[in-house]
């Protein structure tokens, strides 16, 4: 197994259609890379739940998740479930995130997503951040959509079992919801350990790759 780390990593980028989308696709991710380097940018885009509770959430769980990091986000008014039709809108927030930033990682969904707005902002990033690494994250749903990854960020049980926590603590709209609990979490965090040698993990679909190994 390959293990490839960042040497400078100071700016992070995530992105979500959804407000708990970037928590769920890669919060134990974001709880290791604030942990690990203190004083992180973080520069966060949401495109649905703006000026709603769902912003609320939001904004008080990616503080949870982003603990010393310096983190600035942005929830944005898209309708949820109509991104393909408000594409001009979306284009252009992404952007705006693009001129203000100029990170040493993306975090964002990734391209076969079978929801349309996971899938459509996933198309949109390459575009606007066409020099960097995105990894893309993945979200358990009744799509059934789950593949093989690429790309593992393995997590200690005391992550894993703080990623779900403060995903029960801020996100209350959320836990009506039947697959919204901690089996379907850490079930899923513990195959995808499984497939890296860890107790738990996170992975990521990875579109493409430039390496550096010497000439």
């Amino acid at each position: 197994m390959i293990r490839l780390g960042a040497e400078r990593l100071d700016r992070i980028v995530a992105v979500g259609a959804h407000c708990d989308d970037i928590a769920i696709g890669a919060g134990g991710t974001l709880l290791a890379l604030c942990r690990a380097r203190p004083g992180l940018r973080i520069d966060a885009l949401v495109l649905s739940g703006g000026g709603s509770e769902r912003e609320q959430e939001e904004q008080a769980a990616l503080t949870a998740f982003c603990p010393g990091a310096e983190l600035h986000l942005t929830v944005d008014k898209l309708p949820d479930g109509r991104l393909p039709v408000h594409w001009d809108e979306a284009k252009a927030a992404v952007e705006e995130l693009r001129a203000r930033t100029e990170p040493d990682l993306v975090l964002a969904p990734r391209t076969d997503d079978a929801h349309q707005d996971h899938r459509g902002l996933a198309r949109l990033v390459p575009t606007a951040f066409r020099d960097h690494l995105v990894l893309g994250y993945e979200i358990v749903k009744w799509d059934g959509d789950l593949g093989r990854m690429a790309a593992y960020q393995p997590l200690s049980p005391e992550t894993a079992e703080e990623k779900v926590r403060l995903l029960q603590e801020h996100y209350p709209s959320q836990r009506h919801r039947p697959w919204y609990d901690r089996e379907a979490f850490l079930g899923l965090a513990r195959i995808r350990g499984i497939e890296c040698h860890a107790r738990y993990a996170e992975a990521f679909a990875v579109t493409k790759l430039t390496l550096d190994l010497g000439e």
